[in-house]
C-alpha cells in the first residue's frame, strides 16, 4: 500500500490527531511514522488520488490541527511514496536538514501578497509622460494601417510598463520585507506585477497586515492588493 504524506514534525510536537481523518473515500486513518528524531504524519494513499475539494480540505484539516500545537513542515497536496519504509528512509536520511528547516520556520506562518494595477491606467500614464510614446500613439491613431509605427509604439509601451511595474514592486517589497523573516518572490503575470510569499512570525503578524493595509491605502484605486494568510509555510519548506 502506498503512503500519503501530510507533514514532518520535530521533537516535542504533541502530534494530537485524535478524530482527524485523512484523504480518500472513506477517509483514511492518520498515523505517525518515526524517522529518527522526527515524526512523519501519514496515511494510506487512495488509488487514483486527484485534487478534489473533499481531499484538499482533508489535507488542510490535518495541517490546521498540527499547526495549532506547534511547527511542522507542511507537504503540498498529493505527495505519495511507495510505502512507509520508503518514507522513513528518505526522511531519516535527511533528518538534520529537516530539523534545521523546522527551527527556521518555528513560530511562523506564510502570507501571500498579490498586487495588480489597471493596465489601461498604466498605459495612459506612459502615453501622457513619455513624449515618444505620445507621438507614436498620435501617429497610429491618424494612420492605423502603419504597422511599423504600431510595432515601435508597442515596444516602448512594453518596456515602460515593465519598468514601472518593477519600480512599484521594489517599493512595496521594501515596505513589507522588514516585517517578515524571509520572502519568496513569484513570477509576475499580466497585470499582477507582484506575487510574493512572506514568512512572518506570529508576533509580527499584526504589523505585517498593517503594513499591507498602509501600502494599499497610499496608492490610488487603480491598484488592487490581495492578502492571503495565515497559511502553512509551503513556500519555505
Amino acid at each position: 500500500m502506498s503512503t500519503y504524506v501530510y507533514a514532518i514534525a520535530g521533537v516535542g510536537h504533541p502530534l494530537r490527531l485524535d478524530g482527524v481523518r485523512g484523504v480518500g473515500e472513506p477517509a483514511r486513518e492518520i498515523r505517525v511514522l518515526g524517522a529518527g528524531p522526527l515524526g512523519v504524519v501519514a496515511s494510506d494513499a487512495p488509488d487514483g488520488l486527484r485534487a478534489k475539494r473533499r481531499d484538499l480540505l482533508a489535507h488542510q484539516r490535518v495541517l490546521d490541527r498540527l499547526l495549532e500545537d506547534g511547527t511542522v513542515l507542511p507537504m503540498r497536496f498529493g505527495l505519495v511514496a511507495a510505502d512507509d519504509e520508503a518514507v522513513v528512509a528518505a526522511i531519516a536520511g535527511g533528518s538534520e536538514g529537516y530539523a534545521e528547516r523546522l527551527a527556521e520556520i518555528d513560530g511562523c506562518r506564510e502570507y501571500n501578497v498579490k498586487v495588480t494595477r489597471s493596465e489601461d491606467d498604466l498605459l495612459r500614464q506612459v502615453i501622457e509622460e513619455v513624449p515618444e510614446a505620445r507621438r507614436l500613439n498620435d501617429l497610429t491613431r491618424a494612420h492605423p494601417a502603419d504597422h511599423g509605427q504600431k510595432m515601435a509604439l508597442g515596444e516602448i509601451l512594453a518596456g515602460e510598463v515593465r519598468a514601472r511595474q518593477d519600480h512599484d514592486a521594489r517599493e512595496i517589497l521594501a515596505h513589507l520585507a522588514p516585517c517578515a523573516v524571509r520572502h519568496s518572490e513569484g513570477e509576475p503575470t499580466g497585470s499582477c506585477f507582484l506575487s510574493t510569499s512572506f514568512l512572518v512570525s506570529r508576533d509580527q503578524a499584526p504589523a505585517f497586515v498593517q503594513a499591507v493595509q498602509e501600502e494599499a491605502e497610499r496608492r490610488d484605486d487603480f491598484y488592487s492588493f490581495k492578502l492571503n494568510g495565515p497559511l502553512p509555510p509551503y513556500s519555505f519548506v
